[in-house]
């Protein structure tokens, strides 16, 4: 199994790898103790205190230091047990088990899921946040669900496609560095008034980093979703009135593949915006949207792997032809 050689061999090392790690996931969840990014971000929590300065290029060098350090230690990891397959194996399961979220993410959505489906609006607002960072207060049981599909929808791009992407391209390194600037900009990257300026070079970075993440999470549920001709619609006549460039992807294909209407206003932090509607042929959200939003985002995951898998193996064939030539 592990008798492997040049290229082939990192290609199996990922697969195999990246197959355990979701292996793990999907048994276990997210460590309850010492998760790897909670580390991350208590790390990067302290480089902001002595890089912090209401200026873009201070934010920059945070972003660098604090993503570029998370790739070298990956790289770093993955040079020291480069002679050993199983190793090497190994260290890329525990990567993709660190970084990715798609078992909690399902978790965490099906226990706000559960309780509107048994009335208990009031939980489901205290739970929510543990999901998207929108104000739950002023939403009814149906505004609930729909705050909850759309960031199943979301973070299914980031949570899990993004890092496999990026797996696929860079190994260890790549899982790493993806999850640091996915943190990143979940940290520094909002609009507020510290971070507008100091947060700008982390919330640009995530933007390209999630940018083949989301577009192969939106063409999977356009498969996986039941509903094709409606998903795809939704993507090429919506995503790009989203005011996030990722964001507007994965949400107006889930939108159509699971034949409801997503988008509106909603509110953040006390900020009132309103976005645009996706999928307006649709109907609205409802509590049971929950579960099949949950259940399609774990089809994609799982797709995502075969897919992220199959590209890195058809690429070093391909060059493997070209240096045969």
């Amino acid at each position: 199994m592990f008798a492997l050689r040049g290229a082939a061999r990192a290609e199996r090392v990922f697969a195999y790898g990246a197959a355990a790690g979701l292996l793990a996931d999907l048994l276990f969840g997210d460590p309850r103790r010492g998760h790897p990014v909670a580390g991350f971000g208590r790390a990067a929590g302290a480089v902001e205190r002595m890089l912090w300065r209401d200026h873009r290029g201070w934010g920059a060098a945070h972003t660098v230091v604090c993503a570029g350090g998370a790739a070298a230690a990956g790289a770093l990891a993955a040079r020291t047990v480069r002679s050993s397959p199983v190793a090497s194996v190994a260290l890329t399961a525990a990567a993709t088990w660190a970084v990715v979220g798609g078992t909690s993410l399902g978790r965490e959505a099906r226990g706000v899921g559960s309780a509107l489906e048994a009335g208990d609006v009031e939980l489901a607002r205290e739970l929510l946040p543990r999901l998207c960072g929108r104000d739950p207060q002023g939403l009814d049981a149906d505004g609930i669900a729909r705050g909850v599909v759309e960031s199943v929808a979301e973070n299914t791009s980031d949570a899990v496609v993004g890092a496999l992407v990026w797996g696929a391209v860079g190994g260890v390194p790549g899982l790493l560095a993806f999850r640091a600037v996915n943190t990143l900009d979940a940290m520094v990257g909002h609009k507020s008034a510290r971070y507008r300026r100091f947060g700008w070079a982390s919330a640009r970075l995530d933007d390209v980093a999630g940018w083949p993440g989301a577009r192969l999470t939106g063409a999977l549920a356009v498969l996986a979703g039941g509903r094709p001709r409606e998903a795809a619609r939704a993507w090429r006549e919506d995503a790009e009135r989203h005011p996030s460039p990722n964001a507007g992807v994965v949400e107006a294909s889930f939108a159509g593949a699971l034949g409801v209407r997503l988008g509106g206003t909603l509110a953040y932090g006390g900020r009132v915006e309103h976005r645009p509607v996706l999928n307006a042929a649709g109907r609205p959200v409802r509590v049971g949207d929950v579960e099949r939003a949950a259940r399609l985002s774990r089809r994609v995951c799982l797709l995502a792997w075969g897919v992220c898998v199959g590209g890195r193996m058809l690429w070093a064939r391909r060059r493997a032809v070209r240096a045969g030539r």
